[in-house]
Order: structure tokens, then C-alpha cells, then sequence
């Protein structure tokens, strides 16, 4: 598993200044040179031993969590086919973004600390982390032209660290798009607008530089089909939005992975698509409920190795033991401990899955009949 995230404390500022873009001319190689050998093929997750601590991008007042595995259920609904807030002749231009979404982007301040949300619906509806609005019932939202307005916190699922917040200012909201994030693509633009410090309607750019990563939410769970940014984004960006060049949301701004607490060009956000199944079922009361399996695995050869199974569990129930080498789950190979996890990530309680393992020398397959995640 990951490390913990640290949450910052304090109210540190450093300011950033784009750099106009300037071409890099690279020399042909002499004609005797030989090619670089091929890069190895590497997995899409990453690791937080390789990058240091993960960080909130929200400004609280302190504490520290302890994070595990989150497998996430439920089936998208359809994809929001809004027309993009951008023009195609303004496609990639960054002002004209940040021109397009700033009007639906808020600052929202708890006693805790703060973060960033942003307009989903226009009858007040607002998206941020979890992780922002901690356990109030209300939060103060700022809009983009200073008016304030006290918000209502209507759903939390910490195990997506989403959140919902409803407002009332007695006027229809501009509510941003949500893209499709299963069409998110390495490289692609990637614009951030947010809070960070505390410093309202700051924006950012850059490239969405990795997919299909993996991140730890506030209940100890894991995430997955997060995006990852090299844009700036630092504590006080968690809730805000990431934007593709049409101007709709890839993404939910939540941590930056850092050994120093500033950003330090990796950041992550909590896929669109994630927000477009959890957010209606939280709008509407539901109690969001996740397959669980109740085992912990670590690296192993050929698969993953069984380090513990929780008493009374799915995996236990199965007869699924410590020692045991987990080859492959619900069809998916498992070449390591997120795998598990992924492999569950969109079924329900209440099913089955086949889980190969091996044992003794020998290879054998079990059923195992998920539960509800605790």
C-alpha cells in the first residue's frame, strides 16, 4: 500500500509564472549513432515509495490518516453529453478556459480550512472532496464575483472523497460539464482552477502525464482510474475542477504526492466518471455500498501473496488462507496488491467471483461470494 497522506498545516505562498512556449530543436543523431534500446513496458500504478508522501490539496488544521484499499461498485450512468463551455476555435487556449469556467468554480471554507468546488447543477448543486468538507453539516461558498451564501453539506462518500453541497442564491448556477474519463488521454491539456493558500479563481495548466492511477481515500480505502497532472495544483486546490481543452471536467483536484508539501508537478484527481455515478446516488440519500473481499496481499512471484485474511470475511468464507498466491480474480490477472482491488472494483455485493490461487505447488480455484465493505 501506499504511505499515509500528510495533511499541511500552515499557510505557506509561492507564487508561479507560465513561461511562454519555446520550441525544443532536437539534433539528428550522427549517422553511425545507434538507437537507444526500447524503454521496459511499466504498469500504470504508481508508487508513493518512488515519489514520496501524497498530500491533501486541502488546507486543514493538522492531523494525519492511515490509508488502505477502497473497491469501488456501481454502474456509470449515461455520459453528459453537454456542448463543451469552449468554442473550437478557442480549443487549448487557457484564458479562454479559465473564462468559460470561473463563474461556476467557488472557494468553500469550513473551520477546518478550505478548498475548492465547483457548480454541477444549475439549481445549486456543487462537487467537492470529502476530504474538504470534513464532518460539517454547513460550509461558507464564496462565487467567483465575492457573494457568499452558507452551504449545505447533503452527501459525503469517503471512500470516493467525494462530497455534495447544496446553495441557495435565489438565481440558476452555470454548471460545468463532466467529459467521459475513460477518454482521457496521456499528454492531453489539463487546466486547474482553485484556492490553493487561500488565493480565489487561481488557475493552472499543463498535462494530464498518467491515468488509471491508484490513490488512498480518507477511510482508508482505495481509489482507482485516478488522473494524474504535472499541472500545479497545492493545498487548497482539493474540490476544484480539472478541465480538458473543451472546458469540461476530467476530474476532482484532490492530492499531490510530495515530499516537501508544495507541488512538485505530480497531482491527482479523482476521475469525472466517478463523480457522475457517485454524485446523483448521493443527491438522491443512498448509502453507497462497495464489494468487499477482506484480505490483504503482498508482492509475490506469479501473482500476490495472501499476508492476511479478516475473520468472518468473503475471502475467509472461501477458505482463502494466508500463504496463498492469488493468480488471477473474476478473470483479471493480478500481478500485484492494487490489482485485487481493481479486479472488484465494479461489482456489487452479493456476487461471485472466482479467484485462482496457488497453494502447496498446486493450482486450485475458489469461489468467493462478495460482502459489503465495512
Amino acid at each position: 500500500m501506499t504511505d499515509p497522506l500528510l495533511w499541511l498545516d500552515g499557510d505557506p505562498t509561492e507564487g508561479r509564472r507560465a513561461r511562454p512556449y519555446e520550441p525544443e530543436v532536437t539534433p539528428a543523431p550522427p549517422p553511425s549513432a545507434a538507437p537507444p534500446p526500447a524503454a521496459p513496458k511499466q504498469r500504470g500504478h504508481f508508487r508513493a515509495a518512488l515519489a514520496g508522501g501524497f498530500v491533501s490539496a486541502a488546507l486543514v488544521t493538522g492531523g494525519a490518516f492511515a490509508f488502505g484499499v477502497v473497491d469501488t461498485d456501481g454502474n456509470p450512468a449515461a455520459v453528459n453529453n453537454a456542448p463543451a463551455l469552449v468554442g473550437a476555435k478557442q480549443t487549448g487556449d487557457v484564458a479562454a478556459i479559465y473564462a468559460a469556467a470561473r463563474e461556476s468554480v467557488v472557494s468553500i471554507q469550513t473551520q477546518g480550512g478550505s478548498g475548492t468546488g465547483f457548480v454541477t447543477g444549475a439549481d445549486g448543486t456543487i462537487v467537492t472532496n470529502a476530504h474538504v468538507v470534513g464532518s460539517a453539516t454547513t460550509v461558507q461558498v464564496q462565487f467567483a464575483d465575492d457573494e457568499t451564501a452558507t452551504g449545505r453539506v447533503t452527501g459525503v462518500d469517503r471512500s470516493s472523497d467525494l462530497a455534495v453541497v447544496k446553495v441557495d442564491v435565489g438565481r440558476r448556477l452555470k454548471a460545468l460539464s463532466l467529459a467521459d474519463s475513460t477518454a482521457v488521454r496521456t499528454g492531453q491539456l489539463a487546466v486547474a482552477i482553485g484556492s490553493p493558500f487561500g488565493l480565489s479563481q487561481t488557475t493552472t495548466a499543463g498535462i494530464v502525464s498518467g491515468t488509471g492511477r491508484h490513490i488512498q481515500a480518507p477511510d482508508g480505502f482505495q481509489i482507482d482510474s485516478v488522473i494524474q497532472t504535472d499541472a500545479p495544483i497545492n493545498p487548497g486546490n482539493s474540490g476544484g475542477p480539472l478541465l480538458d481543452a473543451q472546458g469540461r471536467v476530467i476530474g476532482v483536484n484532490s492530492q499531490i504526492a510530495s515530499q516537501s508539501g508544495g507541488s512538485v508537478g505530480i497531482g491527482f484527481a479523482v476521475p469525472s466518471n466517478t463523480v457522475r455515478d457517485v454524485i446523483p446516488r448521493l443527491e438522491r440519500g443512498e448509502s453507497i455500498r462497495r464489494a468487499y473481499l477482506g484480505v490483504s496481499t503482498s508482492g509475490g512471484t506469479g501473482g500476490v501473496t495472501v499476508a492476511s485474511v479478516s475473520s468472518g470475511g468473503p475471502a475467509a468464507n472461501a477458505g482463502l488462507q494466508v500463504g496463498d498466491v492469488i493468480r488471477s480474480v473474476a478473470g483479471e490477472r493480478v500481478a500485484d496488491s492494487d490489482d485485487v482491488a481493481a479486479a472488484i472494483q465494479d461489482r456489487r455485493p452479493g456476487e461471485q467471483v472466482s479467484i485462482e490461487i496457488r497453494r502447496g505447488g498446486a493450482d486450485q480455484t475458489i469461489q468467493a461470494t462478495l460482502g459489503t465493505r465495512p
